[in-house]
């Protein structure tokens, strides 16, 4: 199926894996297993390109479970490592996790429906075939699949450590296939879910947001701040999806896919110029190094951060002005606006102390800064085209997502559900391709909707420019912020300094750098708890299972002792050897009558006719 989304998925997915294969022709020069990597890389953007092509859930799933395949294959590449293995592993634990849920999700709707296609299922909830809690169930389980690939709270523990694999891979994971997967299928299948689960999954999407960025605040490891990074941007694009915000998420999802591609690039030009080393600690000054990569670098953080202009303002700000006009026309759920603002600030603050910390100030390794190089043409060249497309990304896919939105009052139709309880909003947009629908009849609204639709027209007017105003400012002071704290004057100083505010924040400061202890957590209440319960299910089975086992051992052994005594007392004394000493003791009495004397005989065959003669005279 290709649609106008499928086309923009299918453009964002080859350019963005064209460029990853470009650079990793440089960057894994001299890999010894080579040709492996680049087969899973292969198998990695087929598994996504047919996901994206499915159109219905059966080959959805299919593809789906192959991008999940292929992410473990490349995440642990270099599976040598004990913390590659074991991120690989972690990463396709979690991500079945969420995968259980789907394919609940999927079989519920094809037990209701009978078909699996997009079109049925979007036609059974415009006529109630599919509605009530099994549409509810069917809903959420498809999200929890979601939530796995896009790594939402709280499955979102494994895209970090996602980081072991090469850094190509993580651009490729982080861009354009595995974690766009989730944000894809629910944009794709918005029309299955029903106003309460949409709520939701912007709470969800809002929550990871600002969760996500809060860590990122302080972490050292410049691909693990590019990791928090995305799991917050996919929680805004999350967010947008369930206040009805389809075109700013989708269209998000589009922008983050070019510059966080390039800013992974980025990060994998300084790796492999430092020598593989990755702590920003360790950096600085690379701009006099790295020009080329500098330039590049900084061009995708404007437009991560959402600085005017650059492509990551228009997706963003309507992402945000959207959520604003949701709390606006629902009267109510502030934190989900309050969250996205919120997460403008730190994605300004952590993204440009991550720039400072890297390309600006003296160098803290001198002799690795010393080696220190520009990368070649076949990893420079992808950098230069993503930082093109982090500039003018935005203009040029904005069109095409301005003609897809199927209504402007899409998010006040949402809020309306929190009063009313009407049916989704993108029923009638998803219908329009379905042959003899009556998609139209219901897009069209009437005539008695035109002055609901002007106050919504005029609340997302406002709305986008108190979100674009509000956003600009919050983005500015963080780049401000981040400036003063992390960007060193002459002899190496700064306005402010990170040290004394970690030191008066200390345990705020331990609590983001542990990333809120989740993973030890999940460590205890999971990982360790399947460590007891595997220590009781030993011990049951040495004290209880194996002692049955030996008792009915033990049984048979008697059992068979038993017998023993049967057979040789009864058997083979009693019946072999006592027919044997009775015959031969019947012999022995019999032999006394064959004495050989032949008168003998006839004196006894004489008193037998006899004897025989007065039986037979005595019965007649």
């Amino acid at each position: 199926m290709v649609d106008r989304l499928t086309a923009v998925m299918l453009l964002v997915v080859t350019l963005v894996s064209f460029l990853v294969h470009l650079f990793s022709t440089g960057y894994m020069r001299g890999d010894a297993r080579y040709g492996r990597y680049f087969t899973c890389l292969q198998l990695f953007t087929l598994s996504m390109l047919g996901l994206v092509l499915a159109n219905n859930l059966l080959f959805l799933y299919i593809f789906w479970e192959l991008v999940g395949l292929s992410s473990y294959l490349l995440i642990g590449h270099w599976f040598e490592k004990k913390s590659a293995s074991n991120a690989a592993i972690k990463a396709f634990i979690t991500t079945r996790l969420g995968d259980v849920g789907m394919f609940i999700g999927i079989m519920i709707c094809y037990l209701e429906v009978g078909s699996l296609q997009y079109a049925d299922l979007f036609a059974a909830v415009e006529t109630g075939t599919l509605a009530g809690a099994w549409r509810t169930i069917a809903g959420l389980g498809i999200f929890i699949g979601a939530m796995g690939k896009s790594a939402q709270f709280p499955l979102h523990v494994w895209l970090p450590d996602a980081m072991e694999g090469p850094t190509p891979v993580s651009a490729l994971i982080h861009a354009a296939t595995m974690v766009a997967a989730g944000v894809y299928l629910t944009g794709r299948l918005l029309p299955l879910f029903d106003p309460q689960t949409l709520l939701g999954i912007a709470y969800i999407g809002a929550f990871t947001a600002l969760f996500a960025a809060s860590i990122a605040l302080v972490q050292d490891d410049i691909k693990k701040v590019l990791a928090y990074s995305t799991v917050s941007q996919l929680g805004y694009m999350i967010l947008a999806l369930g206040v009805g915000g389809y075109v700013s998420g989708l269209f998000h999802l589009t922008t983050h896919a070019l510059f966080k591609a390039g800013l992974f690039l980025g990060s994998g030009a300084v790796i492999h110029a430092m020598h593989h080393e990755q702590s920003m600690s360790r950096y600085g000054g690379l701009a006099r190094k790295m020009p080329w990569t500098a330039v590049c670098y900084l061009l995708a953080t404007l437009a991560l951060v959402g600085f005017p202009m650059f492509s990551g303002f228009w997706s963003k700000d309507a992402i945000l002005s959207d959520a604003l006009a949701f709390s606006i026309l629902s009267e109510g759920h502030w934190f989900l606006p309050a969250a996205g603002f919120a997460t403008v600030f730190m994605t300004a603050f952590y993204m440009f102390r991550q720039y400072f910390l890297t390309f600006t100030g003296a160098p803290r390794d001198r002799h690795a800064y010393d080696h220190a190089h520009e990368v070649g043409w076949s990893m420079r060249a992808p950098l230069v085209i993503l930082g093109i497309l982090a500039v003018v990304g935005g203009g040029l896919t904005g069109k095409w997502f301005g003609a897809m939105n199927p209504s402007r009052s899409g998010v006040a139709q949402v809020a309306a559900f929190h009063e009313a309880g009407h049916r989704s909003p993108w029923v009638a947009a998803a219908l329009a391709a379905v042959p003899d629908s009556h998609a139209a009849e219901h897009a069209a609204g009437g005539a008695a909707a035109a002055h609901g639709d002007d106050h919504a027209a005029h609340v997302h007017h406002q709305a986008h420019r108190t979100a674009m105003i509000l956003s600009t400012g919050l983005g500015l002071l963080g780049i401000l912020l981040g400036a003063l704290m992390y960007y060193e004057r002459r002899g190496g100083a700064t306005v402010l300094q990170p040290a004394a505010f970690a030191a008066r924040l200390r345990p705020l400061h331990t609590l983001l750098l542990n990333k809120y202890f989740i993973d030890e957590l999940y460590h205890w209440l999971f990982v360790r708890t399947t460590v007891v319960a595997g220590w009781f299910s030993a011990l049951f089975d040495r004290r209880a299972i194996d002692a049955v086992v030996n008792l009915v051992g033990r049984l048979g052994w008697l059992g068979g002792w038993l017998i023993e005594i049967v057979d040789r007392v009864a058997v083979d004394w009693f019946l072999v050897m006592g027919s044997a000493r009775a015959v031969s003791f019947a012999g022995d009495r019999m032999s006394y009558a064959h004495t050989g004397r032949v008168r003998q005989y006839m004196v006894y065959s004489a008193v037998g006719l006899v004897v025989l003669g007065g039986f037979v005279v005595w019965w007649m």
